[in-house]
């Protein structure tokens, strides 16, 4: 690896154009796999590094993906194992409060033991994914410079990057996020909707175990979850009205403190503020298709959707997957990575699942965000029969943690 690009004719077999954790795992992956490959990471390498208090929720099929890109021993000793995934409804009801918990026991043997999810802070999976990036080799890595223009041939594509250099590459994948500049660039539209709420965010200390449960409760004015941590700690999200996340952030600790046990110490426990909080706006965003010429949308650049239940860098990680599985079997048969060919077969695998994905997590957001005396016993019953039905238990914990045949091959 070297983290200089010199200007010159050479051709890439893969540009990427942002290094988060979908960015710089595809890179590894397709280096390993004997691709040259190019990454443009906006990030100034001389610049402090920021604090991120996220925590993500990488499940299974993520898991083996982050595996084969040789990451997960890293990351050992800072992650939390995901045991289950635990939904109640938080309503006023008539005959007790329903709700659905699935676990590894829903889920098929994993033959490394593997439950359903590990909780990964933000900050020390990108810390892993740059170490492997730089020991990795065929990768140039060009940190501190920014994607400005990109001109399409028959061959290749080139881009141009804000300090001049000018790079080729047959295939140019944008994992530039929401506001992706390589998406604008090919002209891709993206459709969605804000949903006037924001999530406020925070890590916490708990007074009583969570044995590994990520646990959601919907009320009225939106969910609040606890996603499980070392040390008996979570990674809270806490959704409400555009404005009353943002005021809670300006809060002091103390006041927090007691806001969040008055509401939810019944559901939670006692918790406490440990670390860093922020409020951030609740939107769903879809590019209108996946790819354009030479070029493939990847994260979310292509997607960006409620982030109920943890799947948005999971979906990330199913788009480099498959990205993957595309491009090695377009090689075994003389293709190039970036044709048309290989472009479509990218957006059938992809495209669905995306936007089902976001029309799914959409659709719970709005049944579940409210107190309607004809929604309550519906949400009642599919709750209860998702818990009582065993297959469908199952077949949502299979869904939920990525852990299905039709998945990239790397996700298996």
């Amino acid at each position: 690896m070297t983290k200089t690009a010199a200007q010159s004719d050479r051709v890439y077999d893969l540009a990427i154009v942002g290094a988060g954790p979908v960015g710089t795992t595809l890179a590894i992956l397709a280096a390993q796999r004997g691709f040259s490959v190019i990454l443009v990471d906006a990030r100034d390498p001389n610049a402090p590094v920021r604090k991120d208090t996220r925590t993500f929720a990488i499940v299974r099929g993520s898991w083996r993906l982050l595996d084969a890109a040789g990451v997960t021993n890293a990351m050992r000793g800072s992650t939390e194992p995901l045991n289950g995934l635990e939904a109640i409804d938080g309503g006023t009801h008539w005959f007790g409060v329903p709700g659905v918990l699935f676990g590894n026991d829903d889920l098929p043997d994993d033959p490394d033991g593997q439950p359903l999810g590990q909780m990964v802070p933000a900050a020390d999976l990108q810390a892993a994914l740059d170490d492997a990036c730089e020991k990795a080799g065929e990768i140039e890595w060009v940190q501190g410079k920014l994607f400005e223009s990109m001109e399409i041939g028959p061959a290749s594509a080139s881009l141009t990057l804000s300090d001049g250099r000018i790079i080729h590459a047959r295939l140019v994948a944008a994992c530039d996020g929401m506001k992706s500049s390589v998406r604008s660039a090919v002209g891709i539209q993206t459709e969605g909707h804000d949903y006037n709420q924001s999530v406020f965010a925070a890590n916490v200390k708990l007074d009583r175990p969570h044995g590994g449960i990520a646990r959601q409760l919907f009320t009225p004015e939106g969910p609040f979850a606890t996603l499980p941590m070392p040390d008996n700690r979570a990674n809270l999200a806490w959704y409400m009205k555009r404005g009353a996340a943002e005021a809670i952030a300006a809060m002091s600790v103390e006041d927090i403190n007691a806001e969040l046990n008055a509401r939810f110490a019944d559901f939670a426990g006692p918790m406490e503020i440990d670390g860093p909080y922020s409020a951030y706006p609740l939107v769903m965003q879809l590019a209108t298709r996946m790819v354009g010429p030479r070029t493939a949308l990847v994260g979310d650049a292509a997607h960006r959707i409620n982030p109920l239940a943890g799947q948005g860098l999971n979906l990330g990680f199913k788009d480099v997957g498959a990205l993957i599985d595309v491009m090695c079997d377009a090689r075994d048969v003389g293709l190039d990575p970036g044709s048309d060919v290989s472009l479509e077969r990218y957006e059938k695998w992809r495209r669905f699942d995306a936007t089902a994905a976001a029309m799914f997590m959409d659709g719970i957001d709005r049944a579940f965000t409210n107190d309607s005396n004809l929604l309550k016993p519906l949400r009642g019953l599919a709750l209860t029969l998702a818990q009582r039905v065993t297959p469908l238990r199952r077949a949502m914990a299979r869904q939920a943690s990525a852990d299905q045949d039709h998945l990239p091959s790397l996700m298996r």
